[in-house]
């Protein structure tokens, strides 16, 4: 296996070749330039559909770019498209990559990539894995989440989008809502209804979904923040082959676990969604308030969220590492990472006054707006705070269960 020094030393060379290096500051160090370039700390893109687009093809592009050597998934096997390294190598490689201007992320590249790659390689069939996992990872194909539904949201289990089994095929008809991307990914998965007569955990079944089948239309839906990257997704006589399926018949409940595990788990603050500690202490630096005790208090416990929030995700990219499915230290990620996007648009409120809600045209002030439009969105996606807790008091710390009135009675029997 190579050693890190060299693996550093030969990415950076691939990096230097493929990609330029951030600005730098007079003390040397890489860091974003204050009123230089394009200004974004949203956490949903207010963007066109073409503009959406674009955004998706740059990164798209570069992981491509990345898989050509593997650099995508250090840590995967060489039948994945990855390197079969350590963790060690793959913090070397991000830690390095930060210091160049790669593109923004997008949350359908991050969905593909981080959610339905890992969970097909986790509990796929052997020719599922063949077909997708090592695509997936590549982001070469994008795949979308079709899990919430206007009756089934934190409360997944609830779902009603009926699959029915016709032979070889099955026969899809219901409703999703929230389905982000969907209009940009040719693949989605979908969690659905397969039998009524059991208890509503049991009777669900995990389908990967064409999105150009017949009989299947997305809408999109314009959010408060100003953008379209939310959809409904609408399923009338929609057929696919048993071979889509994900798991075994009224498994359903155990894959779309698995997926919000990673979810939950890759909720971990990125530099590149709803902005970050740093570009909170250079708006402090720029207003002159960075010596202020108060600010100084709000910057330090910030950057305490951060730095606990990447600690758990180290512990849970370990477990990824060695095989296990991703378990209640994803929603431990998720309530920091959320408390960490709410505590940030208290600071940055504090900081700016009045300047986020009236636009004086200075560079790095308003657009702080759209993070504090989006951010409560974190609260709900992926499951609601209070399903968090019920995760981690009943998981991690053996509290007695929530009570749940409709638990072991027939989905048919559950008042609707």
């Amino acid at each position: 296996m190579i050693d890190i020094e060299t693996f550093t030393s030969d990415a950076k060379e691939w990096l230097d070749n493929n990609v330029e290096p951030r600005s730098t500051n007079e003390k040397g160090q890489r860091e974003p330039t204050w009123g230089e370039g394009e200004f974004s700390v949203s956490v949903f893109h207010n963007l066109t559909f073409e503009e959406e687009k674009a955004v998706i093809d740059e990164v798209v592009a570069w992981t491509n770019k990345k898989a050509e050597i593997g650099y995508h998934k250090i840590t995967w096997g060489p039948e994945y498209g990855g390197m079969g390294l350590t963790n060690e190598h793959e913090k070397a490689f991000h830690k390095l990559e930060a210091q160049y201007a790669i593109p923004d992320g997008h949350e359908t590249h991050s969905v593909t990539t981080h959610l339905m790659a890992p969970t097909i390689k986790l509990l796929g069939t052997d020719q599922q894995k063949k077909d997708w996992v090592a695509k997936w990872a590549a982001a070469e194909e994008l795949c979308c989440q079709l899990f919430s539904e206007p009756g089934a949201g934190s409360d997944l289990a609830n779902v009603s989008t009926k699959a029915e089994r016709d032979g070889d095929e099955w026969i899809l008809n219901g409703q999703k809502v929230w389905s982000s991307g969907a209009q940009f990914s040719p693949w989605g998965m979908a969690v659905c209804r397969t039998d009524n007569e059991l208890a509503k955990h049991k009777g669900i079944t995990v389908f990967v979904i064409p999105m150009d089948a017949e009989g299947l239309e997305v809408r999109q839906i314009r959010q408060m923040s100003g953008g379209t990257s939310f959809n409904e997704v609408f399923f009338t006589d929609v057929r696919v082959p048993d071979t889509y399926r994900i798991g075994d018949l009224g498994e359903g409940w155990k894959v779309a676990l698995t997926v919000l595990g990673f979810e939950r788990g890759s909720s971990n603050g990125s530099t590149r969604v709803g902005g970050n500690w740093v570009q909170v202490k250079a708006l402090a630096q720029h207003l002159g308030v960075a010596d202020d005790p108060l600010i100084r208090d709000d910057l330090a416990q910030l950057y305490i969220q951060y730095r606990v929030m990447a600690l758990n995700n180290q512990r849970v990219a370990a477990q990824t590492k060695i095989g296990q499915a991703p378990g209640p230290e994803g929603s431990i990620s998720k309530m920091i990472w959320v408390k960490s996007m709410n505590l940030m648009s208290d600071v940055v409120t504090k900081i700016l006054g009045p300047r986020i809600t009236a636009d004086t045209g200075e560079w790095g002030t308003f657009g702080w707006n759209e993070h504090l439009l989006g951010a409560p969105g974190y609260r709900i996606a992926g499951g609601s705070d209070e399903i968090q807790r019920n995760i981690v008091g009943e998981r991690v710390l053996g509290l007695p269960g929530e009570p749940r009135v409709d638990k072991n009675i027939p989905f048919k029997d559950i008042p609707k």
